[in-house]
């Protein structure tokens, strides 16, 4: 079947869940409805991701050969899922009954039996021979100047961060001053932020490039650049002509290290409820009281994005306004040696080299210029319009993190031996390298899609919601598989996929969980549809 017919007949199911989904909403809230909400959102999001690869495989004009079976994979995997259940969670299956679409469900069935009925297996063995071989689909970004960013990073992370990550992360060590120095030569800090100001003044694309090379080799690495391309975006769209030349030209070239302080203990994702004050003192200083809780790199960072309650009489977000907090930078003896500061460490499984945090503030002081933009109640507003940006980034992390574990996965596979050959002959051995194969490549290009809407000017929540989704789960169950094929090895600490294992498991987690994910494209398609 030709898979341009298959996207139309899917998108037509989308549209019939869109529907369905409408006329539910008009009796009952979306809270009410969040299972067939959020099971929208993954119908949603699969078509998308169909979409994607789409325009991949047609881009590569068969260049090579290894690209359309992947699709062919990818298009009968997406639309088994949407006929007989896509996976919100591991013990979540949203079927087409839960939405009423049932007889969508099976015209779309119908049109694509084809496509569903063939056997497959003949084209897993090629695509897992292929793999074995050393062959990878096509990833050129047909642009000479993107695929040479994407050398030189990939060469950076094969020297400098793969032989050393694990080794970094069972210490829990910081990653070291070096390493960081070496990403900041690279431009890694600075990739988005507009050159006037000693940045790269590069693409989204660029970004989801760098981040997805360097969190291949540790997530904690590619994740160092989350918080400047945060605070980078906050002061860039936000801030007074006087504080982005101040911060942004330090921070491009990793001289200044930044930190998010947003979510406070017993609030998670509802930040209209945050209860950090700071108030002005006699002198004009903002005076900072309150909790602030899983800050990452809080200690090694030199000016914090901080999110508090200015206004005290406003209610919900109306009065949170955005601070920026210089601070000294912590030591191993000595991490908070900001007076009014102090801070404790939590432990973690994994996506550690920055560490995370419990913070206090008791009276710590900012300077009177702190506030962003210079204006209060701003604060929210500010921070969503980075949401876009670093949800796309953390779909770019988790794509990163979903290769490595394919490749720990292949290479466990070609070299260990079971009755008397590699285990990657084994069929379910091979089958589940494949189907982590096309899952990565379905959730990079649908990030790629993601940052490409953003680099266009138009407002992409639900473009970076969806990539996102789908990147994290890839993300987990690639490692899953990963550590499933090395067996009981891959539970030992020793073997790299134990860490990518706990690593991938954050993904669904932060820059907002899959749940809230899937509340924010499901209540954004039906503003659009509205």
């Amino acid at each position: 079947m030709d898979l341009r017919q298959a996207l139309q007949a899917a998108d037509i199911y989308r549209a019939a869940a869109a529907d369905a989904l409408a006329a539910r909403l008009a009796e009952r809230s979306i809270d009410e409805e969040q299972r067939a909400a959020h099971g929208f959102a993954w119908v949603a999001t699969t078509v998308a991701a169909l979409e994607a690869v789409q325009g991949w495989v047609e881009a590569g004009q068969g260049k090579n050969p290894l690209d359309a079976k992947i699709a062919t994979l990818a298009f009968a995997e997406g639309i088994g899922q949407l006929v007989g259940g896509l996976p919100m969670a591991q013990n979540e299956m949203f079927r087409p009954a839960d939405l009423g679409t049932g007889a969508a469900a099976r015209t779309l069935a119908d049109t694509c039996a084809d496509l569903l009925d063939a056997d497959h297996a003949a084209l897993r063995a090629a695509v897992a021979a292929a793999l074995a071989e050393g062959h990878w689909p096509s990833e050129t970004l047909h642009d000479a100047d993107l695929d040479a960013i994407r050398d030189q990073f990939r060469r950076f992370t094969d020297a400098e961060i793969v032989p050393r990550a694990h080794g970094w992360h069972l210490a829990n060590a910081l990653i070291p001053d070096a390493t960081v120095q070496a990403m900041a030569d690279l431009g890694t800090f600075g990739v988005c932020i507009p050159q006037e100001f000693g940045g790269l003044g590069l693409s989204k694309l660029v970004m989801c490039i760098v981040t997805e090379e360097l969190s291949r080799g540790w997530i904690g690495a590619g994740s160092l650049g989350t918080r400047s391309e945060i605070a980078g975006e906050l002061i860039a769209t936000g801030g007074t002509a006087e504080q982005k030349a101040d911060w942004l030209p330090r921070i491009a070239s990793g001289e200044i290290l930044p930190t998010a302080v947003f979510t406070e203990p017993d609030v998670g994702s509802d930040l209209g409820s945050l209860q950090t004050r700071a108030r002005r003192d006699a002198s004009g200083a903002w005076v900072i009281d309150g909790a602030k809780t899983w800050i990452t790199h809080a200690a090694r960072s030199d000016l914090m994005t901080l999110l508090a309650r200015t206004l005290p009489d406003a209610k919900g977000y109306a009065g949170l306004s955005m601070l920026l907090v210089p601070k000294p930078r912590g030591t191993e003896a000595n991490p908070f040696p900001a007076a009014g500061m102090s801070g404790s460490e939590i432990e973690v499984l994994g996506y550690r080299g920055m560490r995370e945090y419990a913070l206090q503030f008791d009276a710590m002081t900012a300077p009177a210029d702190a506030l962003l933009g210079g204006e209060e109640g701003q604060g929210f507003k500010q921070l969503m319009r980075t949401f876009e940006g670093a949800r796309i980034q953390t779909a770019a992390r988790a794509v990163g993190v979903a290769r490595r574990a394919l490749e720990l996965g292949r290479d466990y596979a070609l070299n260990r031996k079971q009755f008397g050959r590699a285990i990657v002959q084994f069929p379910r051995v091979a089958d589940k390298l494949v189907m982590s194969l096309v899952d990565f490549v379905t959730a990079r290009e649908l990030s790629y899609a993601a940052a490409r809407a953003k680099d266009s000017g138009k407002r992409c929540d639900i473009e970076a919601g969806m990539a996102k989704l789908l990147a994290a789960r890839t993300a987990w169950s690639n490692a899953d598989v990963g550590l499933q094929i090395h067996g009981g090895n891959g539970y030992a600490l020793e073997y790299e996929i134990s860490r990518v294992l706990c690593d991938a498991r954050i993904l669904n987690i932060f820059e907002g969980a899959a749940e809230i994910q899937a509340q924010v494209i499901a209540r954004g398609l039906v503003e659009r549809r509205n």
